[in-house]
């Protein structure tokens, strides 16, 4: 597969690049540790390229790890983790770092929660009337309340309802999950050749238009039909979705954030995504009540996302380096992938109609090869079914918990949105207090030794596992209580799982080498995405057919799942990672145009 051939082509052409001998390499250290070769892995719980310096050395518990010092590598110096030579010497304005992504994130985390509950109201207000309406026109002695768009509406809170605007709510998961998980790989793999900036502009493009035509059908929804938000959907899925959005900004950070650090920068977007989801829909319920208009949050929404496009475009720097964008491509080119491969949707489609062409970026997660290992494999593979199980629990239940606590409490738009506020401010905690103080005082304060990709550690997977436990123990609670109080109880203990899909993602970017990055996260973007088509499809059609019955079988079946990815959790190994090519960093050589190579 073609990602294989990629693994198995780099030492080719790096070698091809570059013909300076190594400034250093690994030696065999003393203790009788080992390195990774031809494909072998053979374990060594004390190589470890990460710092611990508040811990004693503990070859058991996997922390505590000892790294080479220059006088036991002939005087010479390690090489220092790649992404600080990149931009040596230039301007703090040109020098690509999370603080400059975070603060417009944020802006755009704040529009994409604030929109959330009102879309949802709205797609329930309008199809809540489209029903009654064709009711009263089978049943001429129906009579039923007119539906006010913006107000709450009980006439609404019935079986049939709720079953209906639980499929449309999967139709539009459908279609963007669908699109995304076409899209996504290959926006992970254009932003290593391309750079980061460039492509997250274009996912939030895509939801730029779905504003627009959210706008519309709230303005006159008496003209245009609760479909059209199909049509956005798909705009938004063939642009990546929040997915690819996600998944390249958190390769923007891996590309200026060094390993050690990775889990808390990933901590920092999720922490912003999760704080929108907290504060965007009390204050988008604010602004509504104000204004007496829904539209108005759309037209928020709506700026907030043209000045993160914006900034995108103009303001925040690309973390990748010209060299490292030419490199990249040499690399695609050096296998005979065409260039334009990744924006052909025709020969995308194609691929996938002769069967394995969506499944093919998954390739990533089982590589072959020199420094590939049966090891890193098993790590990979189970890094990732892990992470999508979280993401397709969290996808399946959005919008269930929130129709399931009106249905079952009468909530209204106000406790919906304090609901989801209470939830996400103790998610925000976890992730930006909670998570990076103990980092901060398991692994101590980073210094200037060498950082290297080293596999997940100890202090990751007991992270990850407890995590999980949480979260299964949330939506235990979401199935048992019968108070609205008992329930934001519930959801605040599910929340403290928030800390592990960051770290889950931190630890899968530690086991490939930084020129895989972008190309891991879009296959992991894959998944999330066929994730968001599977997980509320199979969840929606189970709360649909068991409300009014035994309503929360959708919730004993999500803590089911989280009980499979807790068991799961427990077969990952700790320090095992492909193994880089011991050599700098290739660059293209003098004459190379465009990232091809001249041959004579």
């Amino acid at each position: 597969m073609e990602n294989n051939e990629v693994f198995e082509a780099d030492a080719t052409l790096d070698r091809t690049l570059s013909s300076s001998p190594p400034p250093y390499r690994r030696r065999q250290l003393d203790n009788g540790g080992t390195k990774v070769a031809h494909g072998k892995a053979e374990a060594h719980k004390d190589r470890d390229y990460e710092i611990t310096p508040l811990l004693s050395r503990d070859h058991d518990s996997g922390f505590g790890t000892r790294l080479s010092t220059p006088d036991e590598n002939d005087g010479r110096s390690p090489p220092s983790w790649s992404g600080e030579r990149d931009f040596e010497g230039k301007a703090w304005w040109q020098r690509p770092s999370v603080l400059w992504l975070l603060p417009p994130f944020f802006l755009y985390t704040m529009a994409f929660g604030g929109v959330v509950v009102p879309k949802l109201n709205l797609i329930l207000s309008l199809i809540c009337r489209e029903y009654l309406s064709d009711r009263a026109t089978d049943d001429p002695n129906f009579q039923f309340l007119p539906v006010d768009i913006l107000g709450d509406n009980p006439q609404c809170r019935i079986p049939e309802v709720q079953s209906l605007v639980s499929k449309f709510t999967l139709y539009i998961s459908l279609i963007a999950g669908s699109l995304t998980a076409i899209s996504s790989p290959k926006l992970g793999a254009l932003s290593d050749r391309y750079g980061r900036t460039k492509v997250i502009a274009l996912t939030t493009f895509g939801m730029l238009l779905g504003e627009v035509i959210n706008i519309m059908l709230a303005t006159y929804s008496d003209m245009f039909s609760v479909n059209w938000l199909l049509l956005g959907a798909a705009f938004d899925g063939m642009c990546g979705s929040f997915i690819a959005c996600m998944a390249i900004s958190h390769a923007y950070a891996s590309d200026c954030t060094p390993p050690p650090k990775r889990a808390v920068a990933f901590a920092y977007f999720h922490g912003c995504l999760f704080t929108g989801i907290a504060f965007g829909p009390i204050t988008a319920g604010y602004i509504i009540k104000a204004t007496g208009q829904i539209v108005t949050i759309f037209y928020i929404s709506f700026g907030a996302h043209l000045v993160y496009l914006t900034c995108l475009l103009f303001v925040i720097p690309e973390s990748l380096t010209k060299e490292r964008q030419l490199n990249a491509r040499a690399k695609t080119n050096f296998i005979g992938e065409a260039e334009g491969w990744a924006w052909s949707w025709t020969s995308t489609l194609k691929a996938i109609g002769n069967g394995a062409g969506l499944f093919a970026p998954l390739s990533i997660l089982w590589p072959t090869g020199e420094g590939s290992s049966r090891a890193v494999r098993r790590n990979l593979a189970l890094l990732a079914a892990v992470d999508t199980t979280m993401f397709g629990v969290a996808m399946g239940s959005i919008t269930l918990v929130i129709i399931y606590s009106e249905y079952m409490f009468g909530w209204g738009n106000l406790e919906s949105s304090v609901f989801v506020t209470i939830v996400n401010v103790c998610r925000v905690t976890i992730l930006l207090v909670v998570l990076p103080l103990v980092i901060r005082l398991v692994r101590g304060r980073t210094g200037s030794t060498p950082q290297r990709n080293s596999g997940s550690d100890g202090l990751e997977l007991a992270i990850i596992r407890i995590a999980i436990a949480f979260d299964m123990l949330g939506y235990i609670g979401y199935a048992t209580v019968r108070t609205g109080s008992l329930l934001i109880v519930s959801g605040a203990i599910a929340a403290i799982g928030g800390m592990g899909s960051p770290t889950l993602q931190s630890a899968l970017t530690k086991h490939v080498p930084p020129d895989r990055t972008g190309q891991l996260l879009g296959a992991i973007g894959l998944l999330h995405a066929l994730a968001r088509v599977v997980a509320p499809t199979i969840f929606n059609l189970i709360y649909a057919a068991t409300v009014g019955k035994f309503s929360q079988a959708v919730f004993v079946c999500l803590a089911a799942t989280f009980g499979i990815a807790f068991t799961m959790s427990w077969f990952i190994r700790p320090h095992v990672y492909f193994d880089e090519p011991e050599h700098p960093d290739s660059l293209p050589q003098p004459g190379a145009v465009d990232g091809e190579i001249e041959r004579a």
